[in-house]
Order: structure tokens, then C-alpha cells, then sequence
């Protein structure tokens, strides 16, 4: 899962969840300010991409695919 930081790393600027914020594949987190000063993660020269925002909506999923009501269990082929 990833880890949703909530401070850039180079200015410490407070980040929300669903801010708009940077990462690398090591989940360095970037504010928008700092990331239009790099060009690659200063610490690991990896490639800065959009970080995925997290949705609070599990009301929202469960609308989408609620649970099943009776569990369905498959035999065993004998």
C-alpha cells in the first residue's frame, strides 16, 4: 500500500491527503512549489509523478460492490 507522506520533503510544507503533491518510486512526497524546481528525486534520481489522491469514500465502494449476504464456498472434487 502506499504511503501517503503529509509533509514535502525538502520544505516540510504540510500536505492534506488529497492535496496535490509528487512522489517517486520510493514515495518521496513533493509539494507542487519544490517539484517545479527538480527535475528528478533528489534523493534517489528517480522520475517525480502525480501522487494518486486518496479517496475517503469506502461508502462509496460499498455502493459500487456491496458485501454478499450468504457466503458461497466451493467443494473440493473428490
Amino acid at each position: 500500500m502506499l504511503s501517503m507522506k503529509s509533509k514535502c520533503e525538502l520544505c516540510g510544507t504540510g500536505l492534506d491527503y488529497a492535496a496535490e503533491a509528487w512522489i517517486c518510486s520510493y514515495e518521496c512526497t513533493y509539494c507542487p512549489a519544490c517539484h517545479a524546481t527538480l527535475e528528478s528525486c533528489p534523493n534517489c534520481a528517480g522520475e517525480l509523478v502525480v501522487r494518486p489522491r486518496r479517496s475517503t469514500g469506502l461508502r462509496e465502494i460499498a455502493k459500487r460492490a456491496p458485501a454478499r449476504v450468504v457466503r458461497r464456498v466451493k467443494r473440493a472434487r473428490s
